[in-house]
């Protein structure tokens, strides 16, 4: 008796292989979320986004800043469409997100996290996976753009160069600037950067926060931050707590309402100055 395994294959929810959805000619970059709210079906129990409206235009930096747990990445998620939010909507020109194609939207989004992922192969192998068919001259333009040409160019074998596995071959500066040239290169209209300086030493930061400076020009940009001298020049902060947006407004602003903002930034700059 031969028993015989039926495989049944579930379409994911979420499809990045499909076809289906918008496409439209022209993407400007302007985000909206619409009193969303987000519950993991896992935890039915937990509101992680609590009725949250912001927006940006194309070529304005906002900042998601706030405890641990209020929701800021979450955000991220669901712009890139990891998630779908459980109510209200999120729309790109005008457009709500579930109705773009999936794989179109995430190719006009650069992402540069905390702890960037590089692969065991060449500094040009690594750029490359940010656009298919990206020749040489590209990969090298996208790095003048990153700051990283010029260190690129002191290694033997150059572009060739071998990063090692998980990038063990570069400092941690170096590997930002790298994964920053591979969002770039398929010049994203939208940047979203989620904590992509806080795991670096002061001077490396100085470095990585002068390409990001030069990568968010002309495009809409939003920050994720633990460390909020890092967001002082974003054209608004929005400070969120409990899945609920607290308060927005500069860096300024916000720090003459002496309000939840306020006591972040005076309790972190506390901390910096007598550390444990």
């Amino acid at each position: 008796m031969h028993l015989h395994e039926t495989v049944f294959l579930q379409k994911p929810r979420i499809d990045s292989r499909s076809e289906d959805g918008l496409r439209p000619e022209q993407f400007i970059g302007n985000i909206e979320f619409e009193g969303v709210d987000f519950i993991y079906e896992s935890r039915p129990e937990l509101k992680v986004l609590d009725q949250v409206s912001l927006k940006t235009e194309v070529g304005k930096t906002i900042a998601l800043v706030g405890p641990s747990g209020s929701g800021k990445s979450t955000i991220c998620h669901l712009l890139l469409r990891l998630y779908d939010c459980t109510a209200g909507r999120v729309t790109v020109d005008g457009h709500d997100i579930r109705d773009v194609n999936v794989k179109w939207l995430r190719q006009q989004i650069g992402v540069v996290s905390q702890e960037p992922v590089l692969f065991d192969g060449s500094i040009s192998d690594n750029i490359r996976l940010g656009r298919e068919g990206a020749t040489q001259a590209d990969i090298e333009e996208a790095a003048k753009m990153a700051n990283a040409h010029n260190f690129i160019r002191r290694f033997r074998e150059k572009y060739n160069t071998l990063v090692g596995q998980h990038g063990t071959q570069m400092s941690g500066g170096q590997k930002q600037r790298i994964a920053i040239a591979r969002a770039l290169i398929s010049n994203p209209r939208i940047l979203l950067l989620d904590e992509a300086t806080s795991a670096l030493d002061s001077e490396s930061e100085a470095v990585v926060r002068d390409a990001l400076e030069k990568a968010c020009k002309g495009r809409t940009t939003i920050v994720v931050a633990h460390r909020l001298s890092t967001v002082r020049k974003a054209d608004v902060i929005h400070c969120l707590s409990q899945g609920r947006l607290i308060e927005s407004g500069s860096h300024d602003e916000l720090m003459a309402r002496e309000g939840l903002y306020y006591n972040l930034v005076t309790n972190q700059t506390e901390v910096d100055l007598h550390p444990c």
